[in-house]
């Protein structure tokens, strides 16, 4: 679902024709659309409405947030009542491509929001890193044991989990499924999550992107993982789990992998739990085995372009290059396909595309 495409069909949101005015009808309220930040705003707006069941009224934004001499303002809070005199959950929206930092900040600013309000709920969004906790049941400074899988839907508890192979929970209820997304965003994730491990210097870029490449294997091995419909994934974050769970559950993972290829996976996971969590964050959402050769060659390719030209003096072959040389050999399925300087492997893994093709063909 695009949420901006699905709220202007329903007449949650609407623009104006040059499409920099966002109008949100019932609230009667009129923002800047070019602002990142109202971006990730309006599909959260939408996403509380269509995935999570809340009635439009009881949804307010821009409101003011007692909180001594100062005045700010909430981005969106979710109320229990028509009357909106009990805030619930409090949403806090930024960029898009905001920095590690400013995510944590946000997270601090969501905190201050829900105390003073006295909500039981926070949702941190970027849309490109989801964060939920509980902000009734455990003291204001808590940022890890409050952790949730997801807000909760209306009329229900948190769930135990946000992602379910087929969409439903164990119950056959809606719930969400693993789902793929435009080369762009798949960019963002990757730096941003490599940017967090990085974290300005704390790790080389070299090892930063190593670990970062573990967790995307297994994600990758997760989503292989023979489970019935109805059942959560393994690789992202539980409700009340701690993190040194998480990174237990993770390293399992990672472990089946390496009885497969104990030469490739030599080394062990070393993230802390935190951190672990904060990559599965920004992995947990994306269906990478579904996701196009293409898009997930581009996607590494811009990630990791500059890094390679910048740290090692390397470049890789142009895409249109890559394709029209394949395209052009006469390769088939009995073929010996070498390439003695694979870089990042795109010569070869489009040879076996081209295979794959003649097998589906």
């Amino acid at each position: 679902m695009n949420p901006i495409e699905e709220g202007t069909r329903r007449n949650l949101i609407s623009f104006n024709a040059e499409r920099t005015r966002i109008k949100y009808p019932q609230q009667n309220k009129s923002y800047n659309f070019n602002d990142p930040e109202e971006r990730v705003r309006a599909e959260a707006f939408v996403r509380l409405v269509v995935d999570y069941n809340y009635p439009v009224k009881r949804i307010s934004l821009e409101t003011v947030v007692p909180m001594g001499v100062a005045k700010k303002s909430a981005d969106i809070i979710v109320y229990e009542d028509d009357a909106r005199t009990a805030p619930y959950i409090i949403v806090e929206c930024k960029k898009a491509d905001a920095t590690d930092a400013e995510y944590k900040l946000g997270i601090d600013e969501g905190f201050s929001y829900a105390n003073a309000l006295k909500a039981s709920y926070l949702w941190v969004t970027s849309k490109t890193l989801d964060s939920y906790f509980d902000t009734k049941n455990f003291g204001g400074q808590e940022r890890e044991e409050n952790r949730l899988a997801d807000i909760p839907r209306l009329g229900k508890k948190p769930p135990k989990a946000k992602y379910f192979r087929g969409g439903v929970d164990e119950t056959g209820e809606k719930a969400f499924d693993i789902e793929t997304i435009s080369q762009s965003e798949m960019t963002r994730k990757f730096k941003q999550a490599h940017d967090a491990l990085w974290a300005g210097g704390k790790r080389n870029p070299s090892e930063a992107f190593d670990e970062l490449d573990k967790l995307i294997f297994c994600k990758i091995w997760d989503e292989k993982r023979d489970r019935k419909r109805g059942t959560p994934y393994d690789f992202q974050v539980f409700t009340g789990e701690p993190p040194e769970d998480s990174l237990r559950r993770v390293q399992k993972i990672y472990e089946e992998g390496r009885k497969e290829d104990p030469e490739v996976f030599k080394d062990d996971i070393r993230l802390s739990p935190p951190e672990l969590e904060t990559v599965v964050g920004y992995l947990a959402p994306l269906n990478l085995n579904e996701t196009d050769l293409d898009s997930k060659g581009r996607a590494f390719e811009s990630f990791m372009g500059s890094f390679f030209r910048g740290e090692f003096g390397q470049y890789f072959t142009p895409r249109p290059v890559v394709d029209f040389i394949v395209d052009v050999l006469p390769i088939r399925n009995k073929d010996l396909v070498l390439d003695p300087a694979c870089g990042s492997s795109g010569f070869l893994l489009h040879a076996l595309n081209k295979i794959r093709k003649q097998a589906d063909d």
